[in-house]
């Protein structure tokens, strides 16, 4: 199964100078959680804000990088195409972790969304689809608040109703 993990703020932001909007503690545990011993995918640039530029450990990583990068620590794709050849191939959970155009991109084959809602502002530069206002989308699962840090979070799941299937 194909899903999307994101934490956004009220106004769907996900991110700002390239980095996370907040830092949340229980979020990243939850992300941790659900991601370990599965396939991620995302663009370049996410790999580039995590620490080192270094795929996360104890997860395939499939990256779609620029023509002049080829990795050995990760799958490295360089088009769309590659990209869901690669995901045909995998049969255990498949997370799509980032930016925010390979979230877009990505939308329509995910089954499920795994959206942590943080009760702020981040002031973000960079957005996630609303999918409240998407018809695609419906709402599964909600949380009750949680404490994370200095923020209230929500632990929610959208489920695609019309998936495209690879």
């Amino acid at each position: 199964m194909i899903r999307a993990i994101v934490a956004v703020d009220e106004k769907w932001g996900i991110g700002k100078k390239n980095d996370l909007l907040f830092h949340l503690p229980e979020d990243m545990k939850f992300f941790r959680q659900k991601t370990l011993n599965s396939t991620v995918c995302m663009g370049y640039n996410t790999l580039l804000s995590f620490p080192g530029g270094k795929p996360l450990p104890k997860r395939e990583n499939i990256v779609i990088c620029p023509e002049s990068v080829n990795r050995d620590d990760l799958i490295c794709v360089h088009t769309m195409e590659d990209m869901l050849a690669e995901l045909k191939k995998r049969s255990g959970d498949i997370f799509v972790i980032g930016g925010a155009t390979f979230y877009h991109t990505m939308l329509c084959y995910c089954e499920e969304v795994l959206v942590t809602k943080v009760a702020a502002d981040g002031g973000a530069e960079v957005f996630f689809d609303n999918l409240d206002k998407d018809p695609r989308f419906t709402c599964v699962y909600e949380s009750e608040p949680v404490k994370s840090g200095e923020y209230s979070i929500k632990f929610t799941t959208y489920k695609n109703l019309s998936p495209i299937r690879l």
